[in-house]
Order: structure tokens, then sequence, then C-alpha cells
């Protein structure tokens, strides 16, 4: 099944106080390119986030961002008798330096050890295996999207590979005029200058010239290659873009080996159509994953 290289997901949960949001958008690139937005209380997990981004989504341009949309704030214990403690003490310190004793002393007094205990902001493993939990889910989220916008390629891929098939029938009949076409040609220029000509000797030249523009190898070659791309397209896995493109490039050659000995307007054209076909697929696979 084909991927596209495109692909959005979205994943939402809550722990430990912490309601985080995991955003995962993936657009067109060749490499693999992982820009990642994470808050500052997550940075220490961010290389094996990146792994594990870079195991599920395999290449494309891919925008991370996972954020803190809401934190539940723990209630601050405050030990009053040690902070009466010390703003006592402090205002007398003032007195004897006949400083004035301003609030600014119960300020500092609340930042005396044992005073206040903040909440802890440490994480527990059980959250960060919760968080890559969720990441993988958004990473579900996204070959989702990548499976669903493949099939439509897929489709328009399939259509092109059989007009190129088709189109290779439609040159047989153009091939059988050549050799009239050209003994009527060879014919016609000796008459023009008037020269006696040996016509067995016409019809050896004429059969030679025709195997150098023979394309019945190329038409088979053409064929297989078309058979080997649409039996590829069906298999699964990572990577079929680059292979597909691979045997695109063997198409592309046999098409132009075809132009470039055709001696014919009709086939010529055929091949014009080819080409055209050939390049609205490559244009589908540079979305292919």
């Amino acid at each position: 099944m084909l991927r596209s290289m495109t692909g959005y997901g979205k994943q939402t949960f809550s722990a430990e106080g912490l309601s985080i949001a995991i955003e995962i958008r993936a657009l067109n690139s060749k490499q693999f390119d992982l820009n990642v937005r994470i808050a500052s209380l997550f940075r220490e997990k961010e290389n094996e986030i990146r792994t594990l981004i870079n195991d599920r989504l395999h290449r494309g341009k891919i925008d991370l961002n996972i954020s803190v949309e809401k934190r539940d704030h723990a209630s601050i214990s405050i030990n009053s008798e040690l902070a009466k403690e010390y703003t006592s003490l402090f205002v007398q310190i003032a007195k004897e330096c006949n400083l004035p004793a301003t609030a600014e002393l119960i300020v500092q007094a609340l930042k005396m050890p044992d005073v206040s205990n903040a909440p802890n902001d440490e994480l527990t493993p059980n959250f960060w295996n919760t968080l890559f939990q969720n990441v993988e889910i958004a990473c579900d989220a996204v070959d989702d999207f990548r499976k669903s916008e493949g099939l439509a390629l897929e489709k328009d891929i399939i259509e092109r590979v059989e007009m190129i098939n088709q189109k290779i029938d439609i040159i047989t009949p153009f091939e059988q005029n050549r050799m009239a076409a050209l003994r009527t040609k060879f014919e016609n220029h000796l008459s023009e200058i008037n020269i006696d000509y040996n016509k067995n000797r016409l019809e050896e030249e004429l059969v030679f010239y025709i195997e150098k523009l023979d394309i019945t190898e190329e038409k088979v070659r053409l064929r297989k290659h078309c058979e080997y791309f649409m039996e590829t397209l069906r298999t699964d896995g990572n990577a079929l873009g680059k292979k597909l493109g691979f045997i695109l490039q063997e198409v592309g050659r046999e098409i132009n080996t075809i132009g470039s000995k055709a001696n014919d307007f009709q086939i010529q054209q055929i091949v014009v159509n080819m080409k055209d076909e050939l390049e609205k697929i490559k244009e589908q696979l540079a979305n292919i994953l």
C-alpha cells in the first residue's frame, strides 16, 4: 500500500497535573527532516522522542510540537511560625542598622529554607511512559492520514501506467506501415536523381535499415517494466517511493529509445503522450513515502 508523505496527527492527554498537546505535521522531503518544538519541561527526553519519531515516520519534513496546555497548581505550604521568626530577626537587624522595617523583609523571610514548600517539577517514569505512548498514538494518526492520501495517489498512478501500456499496443499498426513508407521514400529519391539500381539490393538495404529501427525489444522491456512497477506498487513496506522511482527511470529509458528509433510521425506522437503520462507519475511519486 502506498503512503503519502503528507500527514497530520494530534493527541492530547493529562498526567501528573499537566494537560499535554502533541501535534505532528508531515510534508514532502527527500530525506528525514525533523523540527522539534517542545516545552522546556520535556527537554531531557528530546533525543528519545526524536528517535521514536524517526522510527515511526521514516521520511519527510516533520514538525513536532509538544506543549503544556494547562497545569494544575498545587498548593504551596508555608511554615508560618518559622516565617515569623525570620521576619522578627530581620526587623531586629534592621533596627540595629538604623534601616526601615519594610514589607520587603517578609518577602525575604519567605525565601528562607524550609519556610515554603513549592510543588516538585520532577516527572516520574510513569509520566514519561505515558508521554511516549501518546507520541506513538499521534504517529498512528499521521500514518492513517498518509494511507488515506496514498490511496488517492495510487489510483491515479495505476490509471497512468495502464495508459502507457495501452499505448504500446497502439504503436503496432504504425510499425507495420513503416516498411512500405520507407520503400516508397527510397524509390522516389532514386527516381529523382535518375540512377539505375538493383531492386534486390534495395530490398536488402531496406531490411537492414528496418532492423536498426526495430522497436520490438523495447516494447517488450517497456511492458515488463510496467508490470514490475504495478507489482511493486501493491506491496506493503517503507520507502516504496524510491524503489518505484528507480523502476520509472527504466520505463522512461525505453520510451525514449522507442522515440529515437521510431522514424514515424504517428509513433512519435504516441511517444510524446507516453512521456506526458510518465511526467505526471513522477510528480505523484514525489509525494510517496
